[in-house]
């Protein structure tokens, strides 16, 4: 019996040809790539050119400060280099957490100053009532030390935060013009399960807790009790000069040279809109005619003569 071998490159072709996952694939008859080769061309196509989204930075911004004393600067957060300056943002829920820090910054700038002012920027969309307590009351604290704390309430203070505006120096709690509060009772932190008798105690708490709120809002507006009681009954809002004649506040911050007090219940004042100076403006006046140009001011010198260069004379 007779044995034909074949030859080595043809057994390297029948070899290639018959495997799918060939590095060298030659076209069919059609002139075209099988699909398989394609698939896998395409496949890596795509994983050769993803990019991972562009994230927008979620790190505080840091802005360069030179300590005192050194040649220097250094790039530290915005909101240390603010509380360097004894300037406190609270734009945030107050629970345990926020009070817990902002309770520490307080004491960190009594300790480094107590005779000079706190500012404290406010935007409070709520509150809970223990730790807004625990601020109030360490507010009151430093004021009873003898430190100046001043309030602006930037965008809304609801709640507990509208107490917390109100817990500054009197005559140093200011406000933006669109600025708002909303004085409300206080409920549940959380909701609360149990028996009947559990349940009545906790009602019973939190009316005790909502007359001694009453008492505090009374003693920083200076209004009574009775009236309290009765606004309190629904959802309180007040705009910036309501605020302001409510006795929560005691200026709206304007951007004008002569600030306008809150109006009256009898008319609206609209304030000075302008300076006492007089305003020029840029085409407002007309251009000098040519005979206020040629004439010569009072104890100037006389040009007269026509060679040049003009020689004066007295």
């Amino acid at each position: 019996m007779v044995r034909h071998h074949l030859p080595p490159f043809l057994l390297a072709t029948l070899a290639l040809s018959l495997s799918d996952t060939s590095a060298f694939t030659t076209p069919n008859h059609h002139g075209s790539i099988p699909s398989t080769t394609r698939q896998s061309r395409s496949s890596s196509v795509a994983l050769s050119v993803y990019r991972s989204p562009i994230m927008m930075p979620t790190q505080e911004p840091l802005v360069p400060y030179r300590a005192p004393g050194s040649t220097y600067d250094q790039f530290i957060g915005l909101q240390s280099r603010q509380l360097r300056d004894r300037k406190l943002w609270i734009a945030r829920y107050i629970d345990e957490d926020a009070a817990n820090s902002i309770i520490s910054s307080l004491l960190y700038l009594q300790s480094e100053s107590d005779k000079e002012d706190i500012k404290l920027y406010l935007n409070i969309p709520g509150a809970n009532l223990r730790p807004a307590l625990a601020i109030y009351d360490a507010l009151a604290e430093l004021k009873a030390d003898g430190c100046k704390i001043s309030t602006t309430n930037i965008a809304l203070c609801a709640g507990m935060g509208a107490l917390i505006a109100g817990a500054g120096t009197k005559g140093m709690r200011y406000s933006l013009p669109n600025a708002r509060y909303l004085l409300q009772k206080t409920g549940m932190d959380q909701v609360f399960q149990g028996q009947a008798t559990d349940i009545a105690l906790e009602v019973r708490n939190i009316k005790k807790w909502n007359e001694k709120i009453n008492g505090e809002i009374s003693r920083v507006t200076g209004q009574s009790m009775e009236r309290i009681d009765q606004d309190l009954k629904r959802d309180f809002y007040l705009s910036s000069e309501e605020a302001v004649r409510y006795g929560l506040i005691d200026e709206v911050l304007l951007p004008m040279p002569n600030k306008r007090q809150p109006p009256s219940e009898v008319g609206v004042d609209l304030g000075s809109f302008q300076s006492g100076n007089e305003q020029k403006y840029q085409g407002e006046n007309p251009p000098p005619t040519e005979e206020q140009q040629g004439k010569p001011a009072a104890g100037m010198l006389r040009t007269t003569d026509d060679d040049d260069p003009k020689i004066a004379k007295a």
